[in-house]
């Protein structure tokens, strides 16, 4: 069990509809086209998989998927759309977790990397990621930068969404490199009533990453500012970093 916090069968059941936007086609579609060209005629690991956002139509594409999800809750709503013989998952952390065979992609989307709350889990998920690839092969994390440059001197907090269904902000303790990302949620009843949700991470910046990937023997193969390659800039909000295993 590493630091990550575990998703509840609640949670895990409100995340499909939450994050509708971001599993649609047209979203998808730049995503897909990145790791599916890196995964060549190869198979895919998926760490964190979760419900399936990306794995499930990364599959439909033609390439064999394989993950490792820790909570047994967001695996079970996976599992109502596949079957295990068809996208097998691993029940376990991210950092540890083992899988047989070898990978010519392993990615990890959507900030997760940040649900290890150490930086000795962080670099173990890296050599995780090693351990899996054949040589030659990718290892591919999303991640946003931290938004640090938009704290005045005493504050503390960076909005990140103001809106009709949803007000979220990141508080950071920047001693530790840990935010906490604060939600107010409605799901659609017009009471007024919010549902309030937080979770920690431990935000790292591109160069730490690098060292970490240096360390698990991987080298930076690129980094871009988005999935469609849009090149990463000082103004950039998040960056795909792909790293390379030796052949």
């Amino acid at each position: 069990m590493t630091s990550s916090e575990l998703w509840s069968r609640e949670t895990a059941e409100r995340y499909d509809a939450g994050e509708a936007e971001r599993s649609s086609a047209s979203f998808l579609g730049p995503t897909l086209d990145f790791l599916s060209e890196l995964a060549g005629d190869g198979r895919a690991l998926e760490f964190a998989m979760g419900t399936g956002r990306v794995g499930l139509p990364l599959r439909e594409r033609g390439v064999p998927v394989v993950g490792i999800e820790l909570s047994e809750h967001m695996a079970a709503v996976l599992r109502r759309k596949i079957d295990e013989d068809r996208l097998p998952v691993a029940l376990g952390d991210m950092a540890t977790t083992t899988v047989p065979g070898e990978f010519t992609l392993v990615y990890l989307v959507y900030n997760t990397i940040t649900n290890l709350l150490t930086q000795d889990e962080q670099v173990e998920c890296f050599r995780n990621a090693a351990r899996h690839l054949a040589p030659g092969g990718r290892f591919v994390i999303e991640l946003g930068v931290p938004p640090l440059r938009f704290l005045p001197p005493g504050q503390v907090a960076v909005p990140f969404d103001v809106s009709d269904r949803h007000l979220g902000f990141d508080t950071f303790d920047l001693v530790e490199q840990i935010l906490v990302s604060h939600h107010f949620s409605r799901d659609g009843e017009d009471d007024g009533r919010y549902r309030r949700t937080d979770s920690r991470h431990r935000y790292a910046w591109p160069a730490e990453l690098d060292l970490m990937a240096r360390i698990a023997g991987l080298e930076l193969d690129r980094r871009v500012g988005d999935w469609d390659g849009t090149p990463f800039t000082d103004d950039s909000a998040k960056h795909i970093s792909v790293w390379r295993k030796p052949a």
